[in-house]
């Protein structure tokens, strides 16, 4: 931070009540009165109106000469910037800095302390400093545009604002090798090193801590130059909203002003609503955790619905890219129990499965990836808000069901999710529990899933059936593979031997066609083996047609489950390769067919 000092005098300036007045031998015959303030001044003693161009006018207009009473309540910069001044004229030392800098500088302006009516007045001092000093130092340029906010009027008349802001664009986009200013940079683990590279992102810092309106005209001049890369404009939004907006940055918390504790809602809405309007359109710019918390602050703070829209669009365009940490975020309706923001996630994804639709991949491979990667990330969340007792089941299913078929390709992890929900919610009703099974297929799970599903006392009765069918029909589908090819390659055999037979012997018509009779009879056929019901050992297999049958049976029989629910054994009874449960439960259910 760089200084000026003028004046060298001692400060002889004293309160006395709600009245400032100069240790002097000269009684005081100037009254200037600033808010609440009045100030005990002279005339002619000391150069005041000398060098004040506008005390002057109103001096010469006033009536009373000897000692006359003057009201500055609109100075801008208030009673301390007229005091910087009156010390100026005085010849008592002041310190200038950024910090002091604007509230002098229009405070002259304001009493017209320029060269026209005096010659190294203070305005020409100031512009000075403001030339060499502020504007060519990074800190002092932040600071002084920080300051510009008590008289922003002036300031933008003036050309401080605009000025500052040309100069911190010109730094922001000077290369890194060239940074020769000090900077703030409390990232966790970085580490100034005497030899160190400076980081392409090393200005994102002091620029969070300008108000909106300063940092939105700032980063649109970056922006509009495209010199820099957009993930460098992200990381500036990410840092702006991490200072000014609560819980969004978890990972590095920075430190509350009493300023920022007091934001209003409006304020808050009006700083997020600025930052989505900054996001470059280049996917990756931001992180998808980054856009995932600004949506969830746009539900709570009820932003406008284009802003919203816009984030549910960005999120759904990079949603590829999250993890399940990013998909872990609270809730904070104050209406909702729930630990998890499931609708939020819900949003994002419906907006995924639209904006998949219009892509144009590659081939088909990397369509399928991409969408396969999606359905294990909603099922890997599903497995972590299963856990949460307060999660409604409406809510659970309705994320499952969002998922279209062909992003699973086995569900075992959405088996494990369905089963821990089952297991945190153990009061839940029939109903509820056949709504979330209805989405899993039990033809794609693994067998080590299928044989625990058998002895899972938590699902649904008719769940366990469907699960007992699969087993069965691939059991009917394996062992008519292993039947059929030996019988029809020995009935092939047995018809060319016939054949072989005929082009030898000349038989009658009576013969002929007995014989052939004889021989269709003894030929095997193919299909018989798919037509019985055949019992080998302690093996039960059902017919094709029963299993339909008993499909139909299930919608009617499963409601009651009277008399086949005293068949469900206690899990720690069974065998993981035990069969006699499917057994039991295969017999009840095709005699209750066979009756029908």
């Amino acid at each position: 931070m760089k200084f000026m000092k003028l004046g060298t005098r001692p400060d002889t300036f004293y309160t006395e009540e709600a009245t400032r007045t100069v240790i002097s031998d000269v009684p005081s015959d100037l009254t200037i009165r600033i808010n609440s303030i009045s100030y005990l001044l002279h005339k002619l003693q000391y150069p005041l109106l000398p060098k004040c161009g506008l005390l002057q006018r109103l001096f010469s207009e006033s009536k009373d000469s000897s000692n006359v009473t003057l009201d500055l309540h609109d100075i801008p910069g208030g009673e301390e910037a007229f005091e910087l001044c009156a010390k100026f004229c005085y010849g008592i030392a002041i310190n200038l800095s950024a910090h002091n800098f604007v509230s002098a500088f229009c405070a002259a302006k304001f009493l017209r302390m320029t060269e026209a009516v005096e010659n190294g007045n203070f305005v020409m001092k100031l512009e000075t400093f403001f030339t060499s000093c502020i504007l060519e130092g990074w800190k002092d340029s932040i600071v002084t545009l920080q300051c510009t906010e008590k008289v922003l009027e002036w300031s933008e008349n003036l050309g401080i604002i605009r000025r500052c802001m040309e100069s911190i664009v010109d730094k922001i986009l000077a290369p890194p090798s060239k940074v020769t200013w000090s900077y703030t940079y409390t990232r966790p683990g970085y580490e100034k090193k005497r030899h160190q590279s400076v980081p392409k992102d090393w200005w994102t810092e002091d620029v969070s801590f300008l108000d909106i309106d300063m940092f939105r005209c700032i980063v649109s001049a970056v922006k509009s130059t495209n010199m820099l890369q957009p993930q460098l404009i992200g990381e500036a939004l990410h840092v702006y909203a991490s200072r000014w907006l609560p819980d969004i940055s978890e990972a590095r918390p920075i430190e509350s002003s009493t300023s920022e504790l007091e934001d209003s809602p409006d304020k808050k809405r009006r700083i997020l609503e600025t930052v989505v309007s900054l996001i470059p359109a280049d996917r990756g710019s931001v992180s998808i955790k980054f856009l995932l918390r600004l949506l969830r602050l746009a539900n709570f703070l009820l932003v406008s619905p284009v802003t919203k829209a816009e984030l549910v669009r960005l999120s759904g365009l990079q949603f590829e890219e999250a993890v399940l940490n990013d998909l872990l975020i609270s809730t904070q309706s104050l209406n909702e129990q729930t630990s998890y923001d499931i609708e939020l996630v819900k949003t994002v994804l419906e907006s995924f499965l639209r904006q998949w639709k219009r892509q144009t991949f590659a081939n088909e491979s990397q369509s399928l990836r991409s969408m396969c990667k999606i359905g294990k990330l909603i099922d890997s969340y599903l497995q972590m808000v299963a856990k949460d007792v307060n999660m409604p089941v409406q809510k659970f299913a309705s994320l499952a069901e969002t998922v279209p078929g062909i992003a699973r390709a086995e569900h075992d992890d959405l088996y494990k999710a369905i089963n821990i929900y089952f297991k945190e919610h153990p009061d839940l009703s029939k109903a509820a529990k056949k709504q979330l099974c209805r989405v899993l297929d039990c033809q794609k799970l693994s067998p080590e899933v299928r044989a625990h599903a058998v002895r899972n006392e938590r699902l649904p009765l008719r769940t366990v059936v469907q699960v007992l069918f699969f087993e069965q029909e691939k059991s009917n589908t394996t062992a008519n593979k292993m039947h059929t090819y030996p019988e029809q390659l020995k009935g092939r055999q047995q018809t060319s031997a016939i054949r072989d037979d005929l082009s030898k012997l000349k038989l009658g018509a009576d013969e002929q066609s007995g014989k052939i009779k004889v021989n269709r009879a003894s030929a095997p056929s193919s299909s018989g083996v798919h037509q019985k019901l055949r019992k080998s050992g302690e093996k039960l297999q059902l017919k094709p047609e029963a299993i339909f049958k008993l499909r139909e049976v299930i919608g009617s029989e499963m409601e009651g489950e009277t008399e086949i629910k005293e068949e469900r054994l206690p899990a720690n009874q069974l065998d993981p390769h035990d069969k006699g449960r499917a057994k039991r439960l295969s017999e009840k259910i095709y005699s209750k067919a066979r009756e029908r």
